[in-house]
């Protein structure tokens, strides 16, 4: 069942996109019978039929373009020879693939491209892989008539790029990389310049790649039909020669990919096109930036040390396993069973998070055990769990093809989550309309072909304020759902809800000085919202981090409610989760109240079939969340942790903080790939698996469950699980698993939403979303769709509360904090690859404004201060925020900017308010120092 499953090296290519018409016609191929969606093309038709007519710009991934007059059929009854791919079958239609007419025409299109191309197939690096090459053969093409002439055989290449090269020397103008920037991924970066023979694909304003607005996503590359646009690394190792399937380990899209080998070395990383989140499509980081698997810095042997001043010792897994064990039994029998806990990683599978939590619950015998997703979403798990009884989105990534408005807070998709940003995108293109709430302009507001129809550029903290003010002229202005409301809702708490927004106190009016927005724009933005036909919301970080996280997570819930926007296609509340497996590690019982399945401890039903299968009686009161374990630590009484893939001395809020807690331990166990910030305070550390080693599933944000197959056998040795389990034995608890299967078949068993799930399902299915069990055994795209979870969806009250974190004399400004593209979370993975090219450090954005009062110009080095501390970084000057307010990425840890964020959190759930900090500026001539 561990045995990677095999993709067949030739992937069917249908020519052009499906129809989705729901009438049907029949046509017949070459004498056969088809029956296809109106609206299909002859292309495709064939293609259905078992035949497959030679094509050159044609892919099923794009919409038929009909430029290199290769596809050529002949139809009864009509004059010519139509190019397949544009011409649509109706009723009756006879079609012939095959005469000796067309022979003859596609033979002499394709002598005019070999003409104009290097003859040298059996030296090129896509010899094998190259459609040029195959439809040559598929024509019958042995010879060139043309004598030599005018050519652009000695075009220059473009290798700025650092992941692919681009020979203009082998274009054939197909504008398939054209077609791709634009319908694909909507960057809109390629076009082809000039005209006739002087035709080529050219990056924006004709630069290099490099320096143009490309995004390196790869849709160009992987719809080049030559050698054209090409990886690097097919150039350097060759073509591939075996294919396995799994799932990127970056942000919470969860792309489907074939990774492409050459014997046991990785070549290429190709998005699936059956990915249920991804369907073909790619970001520069899943698709390129997979380097730091095999980088030099990676920890491949187990290290123990005495104390956190000594050198690490290599030892071998019995030795470092005992040696943590041995630490955390003496903390026990000194300071008791809550002295230690562990914190499990969101990089990780499914199957390794159950097993550390298990571990803790029934090996160590505490609750102590959180996850990163408290720094994160933890708010979305409880404000969706309050209002609507499960914690976890409504939809599926699909469904924003069916919006009419849709509505992004808090979330910056084209940066943090690419793919989606782009499938977002597309639906804008087509006419639905945006609306934009964010302190900073980001890509969606204005780029190539995309306009946002409101932005409400808040001021940070005012989350609240806003959506209650557009809350309170749909609900005066008579824009409720009432049927909804009445069918689905508990009219109680609609009654109580509608009374409160409707104060005067939460008008646009009223709080148009707090927020920073206009009232006339917060009523269109209203209107706008209330009056579409399909509203969804879709938000991140920039909702949740907040003191009032769980609040304004509750006040969408009410806005969707109010609105009747949940339940069906094109709706919904929709938490764009940052990184792969943050719904999954939530899922599996991370949290120190919960089970897997958002089962409380407490519940007595649950406690009893954990303690069935596991064998051992568990704890019934919650154990510390991650902040309590850290004060804990500081006051001593907690003595050790287990930290599974985080690196909480760089990610977490008030690092100084951090640091202490840490250093006050007895034992530190760090279970990751590098040696990182947190590592410099442990006692122990296990080598880690990357994604390209893990068996498993990870769980997106749209809770779509995805195998993760082993390319490549564990550098360490171990799976991570088995690291887990064998610290676990050692510790007096046996958890015996032959594979990963078999912890899903336990999760499954134990689990309600999970209940259908298996690897032989996914194996089958590709992908599954849960809840999927008896009642849904093919899984639940959308949730709630006839009723709620929790019965009738619930409203709540969601006054708004002013953060204690605000602008002073002596820190004037607002700091809130984002991601970037090129890289990922606290940059461990992404600064290990070429993806530094892009964003080599981090950046503080001030306003020009700013700026100029401050003495500070564009790339000066900066001292930010906050009451929790200071670091420095460079300036750069910029538009996209307002006066006041400055922005700042944290992937990287020499700049620390987590060294001044504070400890304030949300009232709910901890997590920290990373969005709003009080600093000020100054100009600094030290470069940075971190911590």
């Amino acid at each position: 069942m561990n045995k990677p499953i095999e993709i067949a090296i030739e992937d069917l290519d249908l020519g052009t996109p499906a129809a989705l018409s729901e009438s049907t016609v029949t046509v017949h191929i070459d004498g056969t019978a088809v029956e296809v969606p109106a609206g299909t093309s002859i292309m495709r038709a064939a293609s259905l039929a078992g035949t497959q007519i030679p094509k050159l710009c044609a892919t099923d991934s794009l919409d038929a373009h009909g430029s290199c007059r290769l596809c050529l059929v002949e139809v009864e009854g009509r004059k010519g020879t139509p190019a397949s791919c544009t011409t649509p079958c109706q009723e009756g239609m006879s079609v012939k693939t095959q005469t000796p007419r067309l022979d003859k025409l596609r033979k002499g299109v394709m002598e005019l491209y070999i003409s104009d191309h290097p003859l040298d197939c059996l030296t090129c690096s896509a010899n094998g892989d190259c459609e040029l090459q195959d439809m040559a053969g598929v024509v019958g093409l042995r010879s060139v008539r043309y004598e030599e002439g005018s050519n652009h055989l000695a075009a220059s290449k473009d290798e700025s790029n650092p992941y692919f090269s681009f020979d203009a020397s082998k274009c054939i103008v197909c504008s398939r990389c054209v077609r791709a920037c634009s319908e694909v991924q909507g960057t809109f970066a390629l076009t082809i310049a000039a005209r006739g023979f002087e035709s080529k694909v050219s990056p924006s304003e004709e630069n290099a790649f490099l320096d143009s607005e490309c995004v390196s996503c790869g849709a160009c590359v992987q719809a080049c039909p030559t050698a054209t646009l090409q990886e690097k690394q097919v150039i350097d190792l060759g073509v591939p020669t075996r294919k396995v399937k799994t799932t990127c380990a970056y942000c919470g899209v969860g792309c489907s990919f074939v990774a492409e080998l050459r014997g046991d070395e990785l070549v290429r990383m190709v998005p699936d096109k059956q990915g249920g989140a991804n369907e073909g499509h790619s970001c520069v980081k899943g698709r390129f930036a997979w380097g730091y698997a095999t980088h030099s810095d990676r920890i491949t042997r187990p290290m123990v040390r005495e104390t956190t001043d000594s050198e690490w010792r290599e030892v071998e897994w019995p030795e470092a396993i005992a040696f943590a064990a041995d630490r955390f039994k003496a903390i026990q029998q000194q300071h008791g069973m809550d002295a230690l806990g562990a914190i499990t990683s969101s990089r990780c599978t499914n199957e390794e998070v159950y097993v550390v939590q298990k571990m803790v619950r029934a090996s160590l015998q505490t609750n102590n055990v959180d996850t990163c997703a408290r720094v994160c979403h933890s708010p979305t798990g409880y404000g969706l769990k309050q209002t609507f009884g499960t914690s976890a989105g409504t939809q599926d990534f699909a469904s924003v093809q069916q919006a009419d408005v849709i509505m992004v807070i808090g979330a910056n998709p084209t940066d943090a989550h690419p793919v989606f940003g782009s499938r977002m995108k597309r639906r804008l293109r087509e006419g639905a309309k945006l609306i934009v709430i964010d302190p900073r302009s980001i890509d969606l507001v204005q780029s190539p072909h995309i306009r946002a129809t409101e932005h409400l550029q808040l001021q940070p903290g005012t989350n609240v304020a806003v959506v209650n003010a557009l809350a309170h002229v749909i609900a005066t202005e008579g824009w409720i759902d009432e049927a909804f409301v009445q069918e689905r809702c508990d009219v109680a708490s609609f009654n109580a809800w509608r009374r409160f927004i409707s104060l005067p106190e939460n008008s646009p009016e009223n709080l148009a000085e707090i927020s920073g927005v206009a009232a006339e724009t917060i009523r269109s933005a209203a209107a706008t919202y209330a009056k579409a036909g399909n509203g969804a919301i879709y938000y991140g970080l920039g909702v949740t981090e907040h003191s009032q996280g769980s609040t304004m997570v509750m006040a969408m819930a009410n806005l969707a409610m109010a609105t009747g926007n949940i339940g069906r296609d094109g709706v919904g509340i929709n938490p764009l989760r940052g990184q792969n497996n943050v719904q999954g590690a939530c899922d599996m019982g991370s949290f120190p109240h919960e089970f897997s399945g958002y089962r409380h401890v407490s519940d007595e039903t649950a406690r009893e079939q954990f303690t069935a299968l596991w064998g051992v009686d568990l704890r019934e009161e919650p154990g510390m969340r991650i902040p309590n374990m850290l004060d804990a630590a500081i006051s001593g009484n907690f003595r050790g942790m287990y930290i599974q893939g985080e690196d909480i001395a760089q990610s977490d809020p008030n690092l100084h903080h951090v640091a202490a807690a840490l250093s006050a331990m007895d034992c530190v166990v760090v279970q990751d790939l590098f040696l990182n910030e947190t590592s410099k305070f442990a006692h122990v550390f296990l080598p880690g698996t990357s994604f390209l080693e893990k068996d498993g599933t990870f769980t997106n944000a749209e809770r779509r469950i995805n195998r993760v197959r082993p390319v490549v056998p564990p550098a360490s040795g171990l799976a991570e699980w088995q690291v887990t389990c064998a610290l676990s034995e050692a510790m007096g608890y046996t958890m015996d698993y032959a594979n990963a299967a078999e912890i899903m078949d336990e999760i499954a068993a134990l689990t309600p939403t999970f209940a259908g799930v298996s690897f032989d399902l996914l194996d089958e299915r590709g992908s599954i979303q849960w809840p999927c069990n008896e009642q849904a055994p093919e899984g639940t795209p959308i949730m709630h769709a006839e009723r709620f979870v929790r019965g009738e969806g619930q409203f709540i009250t969601t006054p708004y509360v002013p953060t204690d974190e605000r602008s002073t004399r002596k820190f004037p400004l607002l700091l809130t904090t984002g991601r970037i593209l090129s890289q990922y979370n606290v940059g461990a993975q992404t600064r290990r690859t070429a993806n530094t090219v892009w964003h080599a450090e981090d950046i503080l954005e001030i306003h020009e404004a700013d700026a100029e009062l401050r003495g500070v110009a564009d790339g000066d080095w900066i001292e930010v201060a906050s009451r929790a501390g200071s670091t420095r970084m460079r300036a750069h000057i910029s538009d996209d925020i307002p006066a006041g307010v400055v922005y700042t990425t944290f992937h990287h840890p020499v700049s620390g900017t987590n060294v001044i964020t504070t400890d304030n959190s949300d009232w709910a759930t901890n997590c920290p308010e990373y969005k709003v900090t009080a600093v000020e500026i100054r100009p600094s001539s030290a470069q940075a120092v971190g911590m």
